[in-house]
């Protein structure tokens, strides 16, 4: 009876490298690896799974995929909100714990990964490790942290508290497709609208042949995972006329919502058949916290931004190389802003 037996576990899976591996070692004195299952529910969102099927189920993106063609990607998932009442658990946790280490890292190891080699779950994760294995250990210099104003007045939080609710960092991938394409990744509480947005920007023409290239955005694929869903790519294109010059075109593909499972309803259901497939392996664990644990704690500072913006001004001089940040907006936005 003890050999069918499963766990599942809910993330925070530690709080750092360490504890992380203290707790495998303590699961695994009792159950197998193969009977663990950390549900970390992003993974089950329908979104994630159609970033992963998207890549991997057409043969357009793969030529252009690589450090060749794309010139930077820019993760963002914005809250519009604070705390609401978890004031006591965000001191435990901070933007880094509470969504970078897990969420946005899943985000990039589904952007990075290589094709799986076959339809068991395993090769899939296999795939997802040497992602993250690849995902090269932060330093202070590639991270900015803030706290919105009035963080503490919400309930449960310290008077002298210097956790972050925001947290911006400049990722590099040392694999032989990646290297040297920076992967900027954000997250934030009382931002100007809550959404989380992939932007994958490619590189410009090597010649400005009509009109001048500095001018205008290069192209690029946007994939938005909330609160909308949508994949679309952007482009260059003729405007009417005798001058050859252009504007920038979004052709949206927007998926409409439709009554579904929630992501933990479609994980624990997967738990119940032995699936292992969307969820978080130990060594994958680990190595997602080796990423961030030289920058955990009081390692940088936390500088103060106002509610509504889109964090502290000190996370623009990270971008500052690549353009700066591409703010997400709504897709009836985006359809205005396309046709400017």
């Amino acid at each position: 009876m003890r050999q069918r037996a499963r766990l599942v576990v809910e993330k925070p899976f530690g709080r750092d490298l360490a504890s992380a591996q203290a707790l495998n070692r303590a699961l695994l004195k009792s159950f197998p690896e193969s009977a663990i299952f950390r549900i970390d529910h992003y993974l089950g969102k329908e979104p994630v799974q159609n970033l992963l099927y998207f890549r991997f189920a057409n043969s357009f993106l793969e030529p252009i995929w690589n450090r060749n063609y794309v010139q930077s990607v820019q993760v963002t998932m914005a809250e519009d909100f604070g705390l609401r009442g978890r004031g006591a658990l965000y001191e435990e946790l901070g933007a880094i714990r509470d969504v970078i280490q897990n969420h946005m890292s899943e985000v990039v190891a589904l952007l990075t990964m290589e094709a799986p080699i076959g339809r068991d779950p395993d090769a899939l994760r296999d795939e997802r490790q040497r992602a993250f294995r690849a995902m090269r250990p932060l330093s202070t210099a590639d991270i900015v942290r803030g706290q919105f104003r009035g963080y503490h007045s919400e309930k449960g939080t310290a008077p002298d508290s210097r956790v972050e609710t925001f947290a911006a960092v400049k990722l590099h991938i040392d694999s032989w497709r990646w290297a040297g394409v920076p992967f900027y990744i954000r997250a934030g509480k009382q931002m100007p609208i809550t959404a989380t947005e992939v932007l994958v920007e490619l590189k410009r023409p090597p010649q400005a042949v009509f009109d001048a290239s500095a001018q205008y955005q290069p192209d690029y694929f946007r994939f938005l995972l909330s609160p909308d869903v949508s994949i679309s790519p952007g482009a260059r294109a003729k405007l009417p006329g005798e001058a050859m010059v252009g504007k920038q075109v979004e052709l949206v593909f927007h998926q409409a919502q439709v009554s579904e499972m929630t992501p933990y309803e479609r994980l624990l259901g997967d738990a119940l058949r032995g699936d292992p497939m969307l969820f978080v392996r130990e060594d994958s664990v680990e190595a997602a916290w080796s990423v961030v644990d030289p920058v955990l704690g009081d390692a940088t500072p936390v500088h103060e931004y106002e509610p509504n913006t889109w964090g502290p001004a000190e996370a623009d001089q990270i971008i500052a190389d690549d353009g700066g940040w591409h703010n997400p907006k709504p897709i009836a936005e985006k359809a205005v802003d396309a046709t400017k």
